[in-house]
């Protein structure tokens, strides 16, 4: 048994993402509608994911285009102020993905009581960002400093829209990231929010590192979920939620629905047994 198990209440976990509309400070931040129309634009997509049944809910501020990889304190303070306010709503588990930066993930993990992250903790990248370089020691020395220790920290190891500097093969990262930095699991991703994940490319990290979780990162559907879930402990999906598909549109709770059931339907026939866990 994982931990996905105790934390999030089932084998072959869900995690649903909840996608924040850019926030003060963004370049795409409607300054007419303010932070009341972020809060409810999510309080709006937290439901319909609940109501549709996923499993946990991770949020992040997707929609702060184009990234930074050192984040400035206005959008962490913008998160926790929607994470606050929609507290009473929350009924799972929950995360939270400050993109991309591991230390705000944790400081926001730390001041809102997720009970995970998922960043790019390791690794040099040639990116759309830039030049993108991580230190995961002193990360995890901060999660420490926090009082995030419990946190779990979901390592994504094949950014969207990045590559690393020096050839490496997916085995040889999957084996040294877990050796060196013992992550609570590994994201594999295609190339941006939406697109595929290779099942080729999940299978060979699974095989690589049977003993760690590993969760398909991106663009699972209902076409490939039962193949992806087949050698996946779980996924994160966000986009396929959304009305039409599509990465800019709010979640169409419809589609998480027959998605959901669908998973549901593919952990009984595999024997996976689902116990409910609360938001305390």
């Amino acid at each position: 048994m994982t931990w996905l198990k105790e934390i999030i209440g089932t084998e072959k976990a869900i995690i649903a993402m909840c996608h924040l509309q850019a926030l003060p400070g963004d370049p795409h931040y409607d300054e007419q509608k303010g932070m009341a129309y972020v809060l409810e634009a999510a309080r709006a997509d937290l439901l319909a994911l609940q109501n549709g049944g996923v499993d946990a809910v991770m949020f992040s501020n997707e929609f702060s285009l184009p990234y930074l990889t050192d984040v400035r304190t206005e959008t962490v303070a913008a998160m926790a102020r929607i994470i606050g306010e929609l507290m009473c709503d929350i009924r799972i588990p929950f995360g939270v993905n400050v993109l991309w930066d591991a230390k705000k993930s944790l400081d926001l993990a730390a001041a809102t009581g997720a009970l995970f992250v998922r960043e790019i903790f390791t690794g040099v990248y040639a990116s759309d960002f830039g030049l993108w370089n991580t230190n995961v020691g002193e990360t995890i020395r901060h999660q420490k400093q926090v009082g995030a220790s419990h946190v779990k920290l979901l390592f994504n190891i094949v950014p969207e829209a990045a590559q690393y500097l020096a050839g490496r093969d997916i085995e040889s990262i999957a084996r040294s990231t877990v050796f060196n930095n013992r992550p609570d699991a590994l994201c594999v991703s295609g190339l941006t929010a939406g697109a595929e994940t290779d099942a080729e490319v999940l299978k060979r990290v699974k095989d690589k590192v049977p003993g760690t979780v590993v969760l398909a990162n991106t663009g699972m559907r209902l076409d490939n979920l039962e193949q992806q879930l087949s050698i996946a402990d779980g996924a994160v999906v966000g986009t396929t939620f959304k009305y039409d598909g599509k990465f800019e549109n709010a979640v169409d709770e419809r589609r998480v629905k027959a998605f959901m059931d669908k998973v549901k339907s593919f952990r009984a026939s595999s024997g996976v047994l689902v116990e409910a866990v609360q938001q305390p």
